[in-house]
């Protein structure tokens, strides 16, 4: 029976693994290219329209890429840790892999209830003068974000990547 129990766990184990990997891709992936072509300059500049709501779900803005996956990292990778807990080996990288996602899902919180409201989804753009130091703040949680998250998902697969070799 214990074999059996124990299997299941790895089982469980290595499926919340791949789960919070894929989760943790698109979240660093999406994060990174959001930065790189500035993504919150043009949303936050834009003006509301029929076609371009400036709304969280609205065409253009980044929460309808997020919304389906994003809720699911941090709790994957803590999941992952609680049922891998056992095997020592490993259990370094689940730790890491799970603070860092909760250090990420924490500050995408504070960006989704301190400044995007303003920033993002009032009525009508702010104005530059505005709009500019809150820019500045979102890139830097921003940044904070992008390297918990790849931390996260380099943690998750250096555990995988234990899990693997020790069965092989």
């Amino acid at each position: 029976m214990g074999q059996t129990s124990s299997g299941s766990r790895d089982l469980l184990t290595d499926r919340l693994l791949g789960v919070a990997e894929f989760s943790h891709a698109h979240w660093f992936f999406g994060n990174l290219y959001e930065a790189l072509v500035k993504i919150p300059h043009r949303v936050a500049a834009a003006e509301a329209s029929r076609e371009l709501p400036r709304s969280p779900f609205g065409a253009g803005s980044p929460g309808r890429y997020y919304a389906p996956i994003a809720p699911i990292n941090a709790p994957a990778a803590i999941a992952a840790l609680v049922a891998g807990w056992k095997h020592a080996d490993s259990r370094p990288w689940l730790i890491v892999a799970a603070a860092s996602s909760t250090t990420g899902a924490a500050a995408t919180a504070y960006l989704l209830r301190t400044i995007n409201p303003a920033l993002f989804f009032s009525p009508q753009p702010l104005s530059e003068m505005r709009r500019n130091p809150l820019l500045k703040r979102w890139y830097r949680v921003h940044a904070l974000r992008l390297a918990a998250s790849a931390v996260a998902l380099a943690a998750i697969h250096e555990a995988r990547t234990l899990r693997l070799r020790s069965r092989g």
